[in-house]
């Protein structure tokens, strides 16, 4: 019989992995909540495959434990492979496949709602009602459709992010240096970032965690920007200079910042402080102020995203083991 061990179960994707071993009485599948290590690796020992999600790095260490577990065929139920040590994969002869687009419209959502909220001030205007103080001033909105929206990098989510935006009557720009064929029909693209730091009022960032794209969020680039520029970031925390950030914020360059992402985010988000001392003082003042918004890497978070995440997973992981062509292979080494 075939068995599937999966890694850092939550309760949030139980319902959906009873969905999935309903559909295939055929196929035994275990899990557990911890994350794969070198320790847990044996916890697999016996299955097949496994499936797996974690923002800790794939160690050779780890490859290797799973490996020496008689275990080659891994399926991620998310999309970033950056954290693999695909050397070692290919040394060992790993097959693994990924989630690539389980809810562009849940990332796009999440990104175009704390863009307005940051325009509208609500961060500041809640605080404000909470003290019961209900003047108005001096916390005036602005209406999206007044602004230029940037748009860096024209993928799955930037182009629902892109709809959104349009809907409430903004004009959208758009930068990617592999341009979709429609869109540059349309007329979408600016010919650089600099062209786009010079024309948004708002800028949101759709692009992947690659050495070229790490801190693309600097002293230089936010000096190119417009004053009271807003800046989002649902990708990836490498994506942005958190300091240099804080510098725009402090002088008033950056008028709001929302993050979903942080690049100290491992090990702080998706636990809880309350009642203990904070481990990041910088990630503690930008949720102190009343112009950032700041979410634990919950953009994707939706019942619609997790039961795609777990149910296309599994479903590449049993073609993998099945020895079929998965649907949505990684290209290992």
């Amino acid at each position: 019989m075939t068995k599937i061990f999966a890694y850092a179960i939550r309760e949030d994707e139980k319902p959906f992995l009873k969905e999935w071993e309903d559909a295939h009485k055929d196929v035994e599948v275990e899990y557990t909540d911890k994350l794969l290590t070198p320790e847990t690796a044996a916890l697999a020992k016996g299955a097949d495959g496994v499936v797996v999600y974690q923002q800790l790095d794939y160690t050779a260490e780890t490859l290797q434990a799973l490996a020496d577990n008689g275990i080659t065929k891994m399926s991620l139920r998310n999309v970033g492979v950056d954290n693999i040590d695909m050397a070692k994969a290919k040394e060992l002869g790993f097959q693994i496949t990924n989630v690539p687009v389980y809810s562009p419209n849940a990332i796009a959502e999440h990104a175009a709602i704390q863009a307005a909220r940051i325009l509208r001030q609500d961060k500041a205007m809640d605080e404000k009602v909470a003290r019961h103080d209900l003047r108005w001033a001096p916390t005036i909105g602005r209406e999206v459709r007044d602004q230029v929206v940037g748009v860096v990098g024209t993928g799955h989510i930037g182009q629902v992010f892109m709809q959104i935006m349009e809907g409430f009557g903004a004009k959208v720009i758009a930068y990617d240096i592999f341009r979709n064929p429609e869109l540059e029909k349309k007329g979408y693209y600016v010919d650089s970032l600099d062209d786009l730091y010079k024309q948004a009022d708002v800028i949101s960032l759709h692009v992947p965690d690659v050495p070229a794209n790490v801190h693309m969020i600097n002293d230089k680039s936010i000096a190119k920007m417009k004053q009271d520029v807003v800046i989002v970031n649902v990708s990836r925390g490498p994506l942005v200079d958190t300091d240099a950030v804080i510098r725009g914020l402090d002088s008033g360059k950056i008028f709001g910042y929302a993050m979903d992402v942080y690049e100290g985010e491992v090990g702080v988000f998706n636990e809880d402080w309350e009642g203990k001392e904070f481990p990041d003082a910088r990630l503690a003042d930008l949720i102190a102020r009343p112009n950032v918004l700041v979410t634990p890497h919950t953009a994707f978070y939706t019942t619609h995203a997790v039961r795609n995440m777990v149910i296309k997973a599994f479903d590449n992981n049993l073609e993998l083991v099945e020895g079929k062509e998965a649907e949505t292979p990684v290209k290992v080494g």
